[in-house]
């Protein structure tokens, strides 16, 4: 039996794992799941949906029914991408049996946000998280429409590209900017009483 090095590549790990090596997928796990929970929880604001999407996104890599192919992007992307559409099957199932308050923000003729214009020279999401108002940080990601939780989540919290984030997405870079300004916009509006002078917008 060949011995896993201290920090293979992921498709070696995916090759171990389906030539039938848990200790493979064990190290894949551990790699991933971090970031694919955090990513989860700050998209859907449950901790037990937000586990069970990781435990679906990993069983499904286990038994390639989701046909992950490193030639096409790396791995951590990919579980980014199946998290949101199981997120995004599990949001329209809902609207399907209760019926949803619309997110308490304003929107133009074509549902757009009307924001206000956001300061420049804010401090990143990150930040924002680390210091006494997290949870209004977290409350107002969750007030946001998913499309722009989306963006904000995966280019301020784990620093995905905008290339990077269109893929996951399935939108092209022009979308992703746009929901991008918007979204931290949106934020640092809904922010401003509780970090005075710190807004997101670019």
């Amino acid at each position: 039996m060949t011995t896993i090095t201290p920090d293979p590549a992921d498709h070696e790990l995916m090759r171990l794992t389906h030539a039938g090596r848990a200790d493979a997928f064990t190290a894949l796990y551990r790699r991933h799941q971090g970031p694919l929970y955090r990513y989860a929880l700050m998209r859907c604001g449950s901790a037990d949906t937000a586990a069970d999407i990781v435990q679906e996104a990993f069983m499904g890599l286990l038994t390639q029914r989701f046909g992950f192919d490193p030639l096409r992007g790396q791995l951590q992307h990919f579980l980014f991408g199946v998290a949101r559409n199981v997120i995004v099957k599990l949001e329209e199932a809902r609207r399907r049996h209760v019926a949803l308050p619309e997110p308490r923000v304003e929107e133009d003729q074509d549902g757009e946000l009307e924001l206000e214009q956001a300061c420049e020279g804010a401090e990143p999401l990150t930040r924002l998280l680390g210091i006494e108002a997290a949870e209004e940080v977290r409350r107002a990601l969750g007030l946001l429409p998913p499309h722009y939780r989306d963006v904000v989540i995966l280019f301020e919290l784990h620093e995905l590209s905008y290339q990077e984030i269109a893929a996951v997405c399935q939108v092209d870079i022009g979308t992703v900017r746009s929901r991008l300004s918007r979204g931290r916009a949106a934020l640092a509006k809904r922010l401003q009483a509780h970090a005075p002078g710190a807004c997101l917008a670019n």
